[in-house]
């Protein structure tokens, strides 16, 4: 079926010179891919999310994205989440609690300044992160403590007991 057309719906093909001139050059596709970021950037300004939403790809935020390591396991019944802080005291932490997920905000800073055989040397860096962790059913997050020691936070809470399952064999060949 042929595609009906009117002078205000463009062809395809003038879409995609269109997306050309917006995206970038079809030469240059990490032109295109930070073209395609700062537009999203300014849609999203308004919202409040300005360029965090876009930290692997800003120019600007490449050396501040940081999101720390999560382990989380079941042992016995008892449900532990542990998270790699490196770098942060206690009161850089937020740890908010739902019936089905725990989120672990914060923020580290890092200074460094140097000065010595006549020059002067100073770093700063800053980042924020957020994790956060889907809980299983059945977890008991009012009884949800929280330890942080050498950078190593650990949450834990009472847990159901694990399910039962069981290991399915693999088949080849036929359908049964």
């Amino acid at each position: 079926m042929a595609e009906k057309q009117n002078a205000i719906t463009p062809t395809r093909e003038e879409n995609r010179g269109e997306l050309r001139r917006s995206w970038g050059s079809e030469r240059s596709p990490f032109r295109a891919l930070q073209q395609m970021a700062d537009e999203m950037t300014r849609m999203f300004e308004g919202s409040g999310f300005g360029r965090q939403w876009a930290r692997p790809f800003s120019r600007e935020g490449v050396s501040d994205f940081w999101a720390p390591e999560v382990e989380v396991f079941q042992k016995n019944n008892e449900l532990t989440i542990r998270a790699d802080l490196p770098g942060l005291q206690r009161d850089d932490i937020r740890i908010d609690v739902t019936d089905n997920e725990i989120s672990i905000q914060g923020e580290r800073k890092h200074e460094h300044e140097e000065e010595r055989e006549g020059y002067y040397r100073s770093e700063r860096g800053y980042g924020s992160f957020c994790r956060t962790i889907a809980l299983p059913e059945g977890a008991m997050t009012d009884q949800a403590k929280a330890n942080f020691k050498d950078g190593v936070l650990e949450i834990t809470m009472p847990a159901p007991p694990a399910s039962k399952g069981r290991r399915l064999e693999i088949s080849e060949g036929t359908k049964t």
